[in-house]
């Protein structure tokens, strides 16, 4: 053991710690060494400074809040769990949510009635957050912008979660991030039934079930701006003043009288140009019936239940056209996505559309707000917020 003087101090040295170096590595010297000589090799840590060495962010998954599916059924399956969160690869980005729409979509996979990739599987198809992290490579997104999202993948119902970048839509700073999570998947929904699915125009009529709800508030009022007479069907006294001030010039409460022979009264008899039904079983046949010839039945969703089957023959009485359409075969690329989502957000920047979030529930009480929605004692949109 010797004694090794660097930088003012003094450090016991180990056999193992020293070298022997041959004499004519030191033949410049004056002072010749013998032979052999024991000599220190110093440490590069007296030299210069060595950064600590840190563990990889991934070495520790991220673990975040949110709501999971283990088995299907009612509300209670919605369980509050913490989940592992990765970091956005290429072509992703890591969003923190700020609010999520809720949708009966989001009971359709809890039950059941749409399938789900696999259990368990966290729901959710709507919401709008700010981006905390970049995949590699990735261009044209940055930390900290206002992002909204609608459709698939499922999985909205969480705190945080990896998004791919190009299904995303930067919102406009004029908009409330809650305003637009309650309106991007009802909104664009909207978008496409009556400028696509039916494109509506002034002098038409329409009618549109549950038009208290979240995508009939708004259906409503995009009908009455573009010019369509609108007939509404609601269930209560209170959903029907505010279907009314949502547009509609007719409002019928479905549990009091015939929507069906109202809307013959309300028609002279001639039948509605195209109907938008989201309640399924127990509206169809009496939507079949509420048309014109040539008239268009828009089935876009299922609340009471699946419709029961309808044979050819039935659509053939008035030559009447039947379709089943999903915003995701809308929305089949960017240019669709950022031209359905650009038109809606102009028209709540602008006042066409008045966008009525009714009821706010902590992302933890998720099952509630499910409660809630089946049982019809909501109105306009319902949001969670994580």
């Amino acid at each position: 053991m010797g004694l090794l003087r660097v930088g003012f101090q003094h450090r016991r040295l180990f056999r193992s710690q020293v070298v022997r170096l041959p004499h004519h590595y030191f033949h410049q010297n004056p002072k010749p060494f013998p032979q052999t000589s024991c000599y220190p090799v110093p440490s590069t840590r007296a030299t210069r400074r060595i950064p600590p060495v840190r563990a990889s962010s991934s070495a520790v998954p991220k673990m975040v809040k949110a709501i999971r599916v283990h088995e299907l059924g009612g509300p209670e399956v919605l369980k509050w769990e913490d989940v592992e969160l990765g970091e956005p690869k290429e072509g992703e980005i890591r969003v923190k949510n700020k609010a999520i729409g809720l949708n009966f979509i989001d009971v359709y996979f809890r039950k059941g009635v749409y399938k789900a990739a696999a259990l368990p599987f966290t729901p959710g198809m709507e919401a709008v957050g700010v981006v905390t992290a970049v995949g590699p490579g990735l261009t044209g997104r940055q930390v900290g912008d206002l992002v909204a999202y609608a459709g698939s993948p499922m999985g909205s119902y969480t705190e945080e979660q990896i998004l791919p970048a190009n299904i995303v839509v930067t919102v406009p700073p004029s908009i409330d991030p809650i305003i637009a999570a309650s309106v991007i998947l009802k909104g664009m929904t909207a978008q496409f039934l009556l400028r696509r699915c039916f494109k509506v125009e002034p002098g038409h009529t329409i009618l549109v079930h549950a038009a208290a709800g979240g995508v009939g508030s708004l259906l409503s009022q995009w009908a009455n701006a573009l010019g369509a007479t609108v007939i509404g069907t609601v269930s209560t006294k209170e959903k029907a003043a505010q279907a009314k001030d949502d547009g509609c010039h007719h409002v019928i409460i479905y549990k009091e009288e015939d929507f069906v022979a109202r809307v013959n009264e309300i028609t002279s008899g001639n039948g509605v140009d195209v109907v938008y039904d989201s309640v399924g079983k127990d509206t169809f046949q009496g939507s079949l019936a509420c048309l014109k010839t040539r008239g268009y039945m828009v089935s876009f969703g299922q609340s009471s239940g699946t419709p029961d089957p309808v044979p050819l023959s039935a659509l053939a009485v008035k030559s009447l056209f039947l379709t089943r359409p999903s915003l995701m075969q809308y929305n089949t690329n960017r240019d669709e996505l950022l031209e359905t989502a650009g038109e809606l957000f102009a028209n709540v920047t602008s006042g066409v559309l008045k966008v009525r979030v009714n009821h706010t529930y902590p992302l933890s009480q998720a099952a509630q707000a499910h409660a809630d929605l089946e049982n019809r004692k909501t109105t306009g949109s319902v949001v969670l917020i994580p």
